[in-house]
């Protein structure tokens, strides 16, 4: 799914000259029907859509362009993954069909579902909700999976662009939604152009769908700008980290899927870790660590390194190798903090509007019919309204949702989360998710709250005990410059660094007295250091090591301070996963 661009037209200063990767695709001009910000699952499919309807009509010049940060198609995209396939079903009924040559053959029926409560030594079966019920689903690899969907969108004539980065989102002089700009190039460290310098584009749309994912950097302005979030909660967070395996054949059980509580993680910390076998000898294996998490010195990712050794994953993974890591923050809030994700000009579709099913485990099912149903709003709202009419309202896209399965389905897990938070932590949270699962089944009359953002709940790091991570063992567990290494990402280093901290000396007197170093353990790339420096009054310099970001937003999420501010990079940088 590489493509580059040629001169085509200029636009307020932008140029839209670039030369990027494999082969040239030329862009007619930048002014199109519907520009949708991301290619995943949730932004392919409404793609997908919008073609089908508009060639369903006739229609052929109905211009869809989809446009995504990473260098390929699936590149940034991890995930667990276990489909439920209804959303897919829907949009191509021929997916996995025998008699479709392009059918999606990477896929693993899901067989056994285990779910174990883990101590230090041993592993305890406990019953699983419902939701969790994996029968009918497949463990998939969503990178691939967004791989070949981008190739079902070309195929109905959607403008698939990768490697270009929207890095900021247009408006009319009303103050509606009209498009998106790609950031500049060629800029050096210092802002300065280089002599490879080309400006950003202008993309023009009557409408605008933005499908960044977990924590948009689009989206965040959109929310603030619009006040989206005027009726809900705030939204709350967790860190995926993953591996890929490739374990002993004699070890290989096709189609398992097994989930944990417990260990690792201490007892006022939401999180569990996952196991999927799928195929040939391959596994995914992953800890999800809530960010509300309070104690300053836990680090999520030697928390899942840890975890590798209990014996319930280290009898598989002995004797296997490691092939990828990844890892990603996803949203947590579930129906309580779902956006307005109507705005003037456009609309929020999957998890960048928060439609994961957390006791599910799931949201790629949620994502896709988002995306559909924007699309099919947006659709109509463009067949029966002139541009002269002003800013688009996809009025029918808010009544859909409120009328969907993604609405009922959240609302009926809507408490499970938030029990987490009381007195009783993990062990109140396990107790009353079984209450909510067996007997209330969504119908209490009451609504639990989150309880704050994430980066409230931490504390200061003198009112918590410190924790000691084992060293690796580089059989099982690595150090994480190691697992950086196996992400394949990559920045340009001569260029602004898009971790934005207004002053550096100031962070650090903010942060670092109190959390002692909490950046550092929370990202889980190795991007933060806090280096000695006897030049500084803390006796340390905070320090950024841009180039090992995998694109987590988990800084911009858990800072206490809240002044890191995540920003795209140039286009078709950052992590090129595999078989995530």
């Amino acid at each position: 799914m590489s493509t580059s661009w040629i001169p085509t037209s200029f636009d307020n200063g932008r140029s839209t000259t670039s030369i990027r990767h494999h082969h040239t695709k030329t862009l007619r001009n930048n002014q199109v029907d519907v520009c949708i910000v991301g290619g995943g699952p949730a932004g392919l499919s409404a793609a997908i859509r919008l073609k089908q309807l508009a060639n369903e009509a006739g229609n052929e010049d109905f211009r869809v362009l989809l446009l995504e940060k990473s260098g390929d198609i699936g590149d940034h995209i991890v995930s667990g993954n276990v489909i439920e396939p209804s959303a897919l079903n829907e949009l191509l009924p021929d997916w996995n069909s025998e008699d479709n040559p392009n059918r999606f053959e990477d896929i693993t029926p899901a067989t056994k579902d285990k779910m174990r409560f883990l101590t230090k030594g041993r592993s305890w079966p406990i019953p699983a909700p419902p939701q969790m019920n994996n029968h009918g689903n497949y463990i998939i690899s969503l990178n691939q999976f967004s791989k070949w969907l981008a190739e079902r969108a070309e195929e109905v004539g959607v403008e698939v662009y990768a490697g270009f980065a929207a890095a900021e989102v247009l408006y009319t002089k009303e103050g509606a939604v009209k498009g998106v700009a790609t950031n500049d190039l060629g800029l050096g460290r210092d802002m300065k152009p280089k002599e490879s310098f080309e400006r950003g584009m202008e993309f023009h749309a009557r409408c605008t769908l933005l499908a960044e994912g977990c924590h948009g950097s689009l989206t965040k302005g959109v929310i603030k700008k619009y006040d989206l979030r005027r009726d809900s909660e705030p939204q709350t967070y967790g860190l995926g980290l993953k591996e890929v395996w490739e374990i002993d054949p004699a070890k290989f059980e096709k189609g398992l899927c097994v989930h944990s509580m417990g260990y690792p993680l201490p007892s006022n910390t939401y999180g569990g870790g996952w196991m999927y076998h799928f195929g040939d000898n391959m596994v995914s294996i992953g800890l999800v660590v809530g960010l509300d998490y309070p104690n300053p010195w836990l680090a999520p990712y030697g928390e899942f390194q840890k975890m590798k050794h209990h014996p319930m994953y280290s009898h598989y993974l002995e004797g296997g190798k490691c092939i990828s890591y990844a890892a990603r923050t996803l949203n947590e809030g579930g129906f309580q903090s779902i956006p307005k994700c109507s705005f003037p000009g456009g609309a929020l579709i999957g998890d960048t509007a928060g439609f994961l099913n957390v006791p599910k485990i799931k949201g790629t099912h949620t994502a896709m019919r988002s995306g559909m149903m924007a699309a099919e709003a947006a659709y109509d709202a463009l067949s029966n309204t002139s541009e002269a009419e002003g800013a688009l309202f996809l009025y029918d896209y808010e009544d859909k949702l409120r009328k969907s399965s993604i609405w009922k389905e959240l609302h009926q897990v809507r408490n499970m989360r938030p029990s987490f938070h009381s007195p009783l932590g993990l062990y109140g949270g396990i107790m009353y998710s079984g209450l909510e699962a067996y007997i209330f089944r969504g119908y209490s009359p009451w609504t639990f709250k989150h309880g704050g953002r994430d980066h409230e709940a931490t504390k200061p790091a003198d009112q918590c005990k410190k924790i000691e991570y084992p060293k690796p063992d580089n059989k099982i567990s690595f150090d994480i410059l190691t697992s950086v290494s196996r992400t394949g990402t990559n920045h340009e280093e001569d260029q602004p660094i898009h971790l934005q901290v207004a002053d550096y000396d100031r962070h650090a007197k903010l942060d670092y007295p109190k959390y002692q170093g909490l950046e550092n353990r929370f990202c889980p790339a190795g991007v933060y250091e806090y280096v000695e420096d006897e030049t500084k009054e803390l006796g340390v310099r905070f320090q950024i090591n841009a180039q090992n970001c995998v694109h987590c937003k988990t800084c911009d999420i858990k800072d206490p301070s809240q002044d890191i501010t995540w920003q795209t990079p140039q286009g078709g940088e950052g992590p090129k996963y595999v078989m995530t």
